[in-house]
């Protein structure tokens, strides 16, 4: 016992871990407030700023729970989580398969798809919008605990409804957005595509679509993390025994958080990745948008 309290870092040490902290938060702001001439520098500077952040937050989380003795059950170290990650890896991309690629991405592809496809449908008819849009906001206020369980009763244990709790999340987001792009092009624009003698479809594909492509892609991005967080809460109410919602719930009831902690993170590096994967179509796509020309200005 005396040995392990020597061991204990004393005041001295976490009085240098403050002042470390503080030069690099110094440091990071002078960073990210530096102008740079050249795109590239701008980019690495973009990159650069947000990691130096990252990891000193990990590093202070490591120093905390290392030097407090905080116990395992409570909140692991990020070594102890990297190590459970690195020792389950057949695990992990299992839950992985199931929960991200059998749930999350067909659900995400058929609730956008279906709710742009109604979107051009309350456009065109405009009963449609008035009826659809106040049942939008109904179920958007539902809670996912009370539709995951009628959808596993429905559709089963496996996949098939952790995808239909996704395209109910994913449906209504993409519909009042869409809505709302669609009527974004100026007066003055549908008057010009008035005089050209434009049809309907004509206008909506060349002037309409194309204005709408912003809210089109933020109701992408926000369906990219709904989509994951239903269907993980989705699997707690009954799943195969496989998916990321399953062995947290599990590894919860058994006290194993290294293991929780280590979904968790395959879950934020998934989500990341995919809304990071929208975000550079997005930009591809609407380069051209005064909204872009302005992010990439600031």
């Amino acid at each position: 016992m005396a040995h392990q309290a020597a061991l204990k870092p004393g005041a001295t040490f976490w009085l240098g871990v403050l002042v470390l902290w503080a030069l690099i938060w110094i440091g990071n702001d002078a960073l990210s407030g530096l102008s740079t001439a050249s795109p590239v520098a701008a980019r690495l500077r973009n990159l650069a700023v947000p990691a130096i952040f990252g990891v000193t937050l990990l590093l202070l989380w490591q120093l905390v729970v290392k030097g407090f003795g905080i116990p395992l059950v409570l909140l692991p170290a990020p070594s102890d989580i990297w190590a459970k990650l690195i020792t389950s890896l057949p695990t992990l991309k299992a839950d992985f398969i199931q929960t991200f690629l059998r749930a999350v991405l067909p659900g995400w592809i058929i609730g956008s798809l279906a709710g742009f496809l109604v979107a051009i449908l309350c456009d065109a008819w405009g009963f449609l919008k008035r009826g659809l849009l106040p049942l939008g906001n109904l179920f958007a206020a539902l809670p996912i605990v009370g539709v995951a369980p009628i959808m596993v009763m429905w559709f089963g244990f496996d996949w098939q409804s952790k995808v239909a709790v996704v395209v109910i999340m994913t449906f209504f987001p993409m519909l009042v957005n869409a809505v709302t792009g669609l009527q974004a092009a100026g007066a003055l624009e549908r008057d010009l595509m008035r005089s050209y003698g434009a049809s309907y479809l004509d206008t909506l594909l060349k002037l309409r679509l194309p204005a709408a492509m912003p809210f089109i892609f933020n109701a992408l991005k926000i369906n990219s993390t709904l989509a994951l967080i239903g269907a993980i809460v989705a699997e707690f109410f009954g799943t195969p025994i496989v998916g990321m919602g399953f062995r947290i719930s599990t590894e919860v009831g058994r006290l194993g958080l290294d293991m929780v902690w280590a979904e968790i993170a395959v879950a934020a590096i998934a989500g990341s990745a995919f809304y990071g994967v929208i975000a550079l179509v997005e930009r591809a796509v609407t380069f051209w948008h005064p909204s872009y020309r302005a992010r990439k200005g600031s």
